[in-house]
């Protein structure tokens, strides 16, 4: 069985003797370059991850993005390298900044700082029908905010989600957890598919879904 494709715009390229998954850009973490394209590593991306991984991201090149939890920029500036309009809602000032100078030579990179919690106070601004949802946020009610968004995606679009069970229940068995997201997640979407991604993210569960 082969692995999905790869969307147009990410490759695996030689670094250091090594294939790596890669998209071409300014650097933004201290990844290794060559002749233009920047190494994504896994370890650091969940979405990478997910690549990494071979699940089925749906994702062809050109989409136009909602990225829920961006942070310092690390995962977002590589979907926005291949991607199309990009809308990355971060709350916490700090790595909003970070994110403010991955954006700067990316000009389809656009930085909200917004709470994903609160969809409605970036609704102006982001546009209907997105083609991916990809969220990655550290906090309680992670398939909430998942359920929140959905009022931006695409009939035939797709959410990418990364839950970690520690930001939900630090005491909670991670099985139990995810199987409780997910269970929140399907009164808003139908669960495609779902992958742990312990190879690269401890306690993390990787899935993909379309709307209902």
């Amino acid at each position: 069985m082969s692995e999905p494709a790869l969307p147009a715009g990410v490759e695996r390229r030689e670094f250091g003797g090594e294939r790596r998954l890669a998209t071409r850009g300014e650097p933004v973490y201290g990844e290794p370059t060559a002749d233009g394209w920047r190494a994504w590593d896994p370890n650091r991306s969940k979405l990478g991850g997910m690549l990494e991984l071979g699940l089925e991201t749906g994702l062809a090149g050109g989409e136009t993005v909602l990225y829920l939890g961006a942070a310092s920029g690390t995962t977002v500036s590589h979907v926005a390298d291949f991607a199309g309009p990009t809308y990355a809602v971060e709350f916490a000032p700090r790595p909003a900044r970070d994110l403010l100078d991955a954006a700067e030579p990316r000009d389809r990179l656009f930085p909200l700082l917004k709470d994903a919690r609160k969809p409605e106070t970036y609704a102006h601004v982001v546009e209907s029908e997105v083609d991916a949802i990809v969220q990655d946020v550290a906090t309680r009610g992670q398939a909430e905010v998942a359920v929140r968004n959905a009022r931006f995606l695409a009939d035939d679009g797709r959410l990418l989600l990364a839950i970690k069970a520690r930001s939900e229940d630090v005491t909670a068995a991670p099985e139990a957890v995810f199987e409780g997201a997910l269970d929140r997640l399907r009164e808003g979407y139908e669960v495609i598919e779902t992958r742990r991604l312990d190879r690269f993210h401890e306690d993390h569960l990787g899935v993909v879904a379309t709307p209902k």
